[in-house]
C-alpha cells in the first residue's frame, strides 16, 4: 500500500515535487560545493604567510557553515513544498485510510516520496555544486580574499554526504509535514476537500504571537548587548519572527484581503478567494517573508556602513556576504514559488467553472493577478518589518546610527524581484492551467 501511494502520487501529480526536488538539488550542490571548497583551501600548498592569511579569513570555517546551514534549510524548505505536494494527496490519503491504512502507513508513504525524490536530485546536484564551487573560490581569488595558489578539486566524499544529508533532512521535513494528513479521520479529509476550512486556529495563533513578541524582545536585546555579536544573534531574531509569520499568515491574509475590492468585481472576487485560501497561501508567506528580511538586512546593513563611514567596505568582505545571502534566497524562492504554483494548479476546475459561467481567460487571469498583488503586499509589509525589527538595533550597535539607509535604484530592483516572484508563482501556472477549453479541463482534472 505504501509503494503504491508513492507511486501513484509522483504519477498523477509530478509537478507537485518541483519544489522538494529543486530544494533537495540546491541541498546537494551546496554541500558537494562546500566540502569541495573546504577540501581545497585545506590541500592547497600555500606558504606559511598565506596559510596564516587564509585561516585568520575564516572562510574554512564559512564552508563548514555552508554545510551546517543546508542541513536546517533543507529541513525547512522541503517541510513546507512537501506541505503543498501533500495537500494535493489529500483525497488519496483519505482513501487508504477508509480501506484500513493506518497513521503510520501513510507518514512512510510520504517519507518513501521524499526519499524518491532527494535522490536523483542529490545526482544532479552534486556535480552542480563542484561548477558553483569552482566559481565561489574564483571570484575569492579576484577579491583577494584568499592566494592565488587555492584551486578547486572534488571532494571523494560529497555524493555520500550529499546523499546522507540530503534523505535524511528530506525525510525528517516529509514526516513532520505529514502529521496531521496521516491522522486525520478519512471523512474529515473528504470533507475538508471539497470544502476550504476556514477557521483559524486558535493556538496557532498563540504560537505566533509569542514567536514574533519572541523576536522583538531578542531585537531589544542586542541593542543593548556586544555589538561583535549582533549579527549572529539577529539571525535568529528574524528567524523566530519569520516563523511566527507563518503560524500568524491565515490572519494576515484575511487581514489584507479586503484590500483587494478596491479593484472592483475582479477584486471582490479576489478578496473571497483569499478568505477561503488564506491557510493554504500562507505557506508561500514564511519563504518570501524570510527572503525579503535576510536579504534586507545583508543589504542595508552594507549600504549604511558605507553611507555612515562615507567609506566602501573591502570587495571580499561584501561578495562572501552577499555569496551567502544568495544560497538562502535561492532556497526561500524555490519554496515561495512552489506554494503558489501547487495552490493555483490545485484551483484548475475552479477556473474552468468560471470561464464556463462568462468569465473570459482574460477575466480569470485579472482575478489571479489581484491575488497575487494582495500576497505581494502582504510580504513586503510583514518582511520590511521583520527587516527593521532586526536590523536599526543592529546597526545602534555596530554603527551608531539608528536610520537605515538604502539607495532607491536598490530598493526598486528588490521591489521589481519580489513581484517578479510571486507573479511567476501564480500568473504562469495559471496560463498553463487556462491553455485548453474549459470543459475539457473540467473532463481532465478530475
Amino acid at each position: 500500500m505504501n509503494a503504491g501511494l508513492t507511486r501513484q502520487a509522483l504519477r498523477k501529480q509530478p509537478w507537485a515535487f518541483a519544489g522538494p526536488f529543486v530544494t533537495q538539488c540546491l541541498a546537494a550542490a551546496l554541500v558537494s560545493g562546500a566540502l569541495g571548497a573546504s577540501s581545497s583551501m585545506s590541500g592547497a600548498r600555500l606558504d606559511p604567510a598565506a596559510r596564516q592569511a587564509l585561516t585568520e579569513s575564516s572562510l574554512p570555517e564559512m564552508a563548514a557553515l555552508f554545510v551546517v546551514m543546508s542541513v536546517y534549510l533543507t529541513a525547512l524548505i522541503v517541510g513546507l513544498t512537501m506541505t503543498s505536494s501533500i495537500a494535493r494527496q489529500g483525497r488519496d490519503i483519505a482513501l487508504v485510510r477508509a480501506v484500513g491504512a493506518t497513521p503510520g502507513r501513510v507518514r512512510r508513504a510520504v517519507a518513501a516520496q521524499a526519499a524518491a525524490v532527494a535522490v536523483p536530485a542529490t545526482v544532479l546536484g552534486v556535480p552542480l555544486g563542484a561548477l558553483l564551487a569552482r566559481a565561489w573560490l574564483a571570484g575569492l581569488t579576484g577579491h583577494g580574499a584568499i592566494p592565488p595558489g587555492v584551486t578547486f578539486h572534488s571532494s571523494a566524499a560529497a555524493l555520500p554526504a550529499a546523499l546522507g544529508i540530503t534523505v535524511g533532512a528530506s525525510l525528517v521535513g516529509a514526516l513532520v509535514a505529514a502529521i496531521r494528513p496521516a491522522r486525520v479521520r478519512p471523512a474529515a479529509a473528504l470533507t475538508e476537500m471539497a470544502v476550504p476550512r476556514r477557521r483559524v486556529s486558535v493556538v496557532h495563533t498563540a504560537i505566533g504571537v509569542v514567536l514574533v513578541a519572541g523576536g522583538v524582545v531578542l531585537s531589544v536585546l542586542i541593542a543593548k548587548g556586544d555589538p561583535a555579536k549582533a549579527g549572529e544573534s539577529g539571525f535568529f531574531t528574524m528567524l523566530a519572527m519569520c516563523v511566527g509569520v507563518g503560524f500568524l499568515g491565515p490572519v494576515l491574509l484575511r487581514l489584507v484581503a479586503p484590500l483587494a475590492r478596491l479593484f472592483g468585481g475582479t477584486g471582490a472576487l479576489a478578496a473571497d478567494n483569499l478568505a477561503v485560501r488564506s491557510k493554504a497561501l500562507s505557506g508561500a508567506l514564511v519563504p518570501l517573508v524570510l527572503a525579503i528580511a535576510f536579504a534586507t538586512v545583508k543589504v542595508v546593513t552594507h549600504t549604511t556602513s558605507v553611507h555612515v563611514r562615507a567609506a566602501p567596505d573591502p570587495p571580499a568582505q561584501v561578495w562572501t556576504e552577499y555569496s551567502g545571502t544568495s544560497v538562502y534566497v535561492a532556497f526561500a524562492a524555490v519554496a515561495a514559488v512552489n506554494t503558489l504554483v501547487t495552490v493555483l494548479l490545485a484551483r484548475r476546475r475552479e477556473l474552468a467553472v468560471t470561464r464556463l459561467v462568462g468569465a473570459s481567460r482574460t477575466r480569470a487571469l485579472a482575478v489571479v493577478v489581484c491575488e497575487a498583488l494582495m500576497v505581494t503586499v502582504t510580504a513586503l509589509a510583514v518582511g520590511t518589518v521583520v527587516a527593521m525589527v532586526t536590523l536599526v538595533p543592529m546597526l545602534h550597535g555596530m554603527l551608531g546610527t539608528w536610520m537605515p539607509y538604502l539607495p532607491t535604484g536598490q530598493l526598486i530592483v528588490g521591489l521589481a524581484a519580489v513581484i517578479g516572484l510571486v507573479l511567476l508563482g501564480t500568473v504562469v501556472p495559471a496560463l498553463v492551467a487556462m491553455r485548453r477549453p474549459a470543459v475539457e479541463s473540467l473532463a481532465v482534472d478530475p
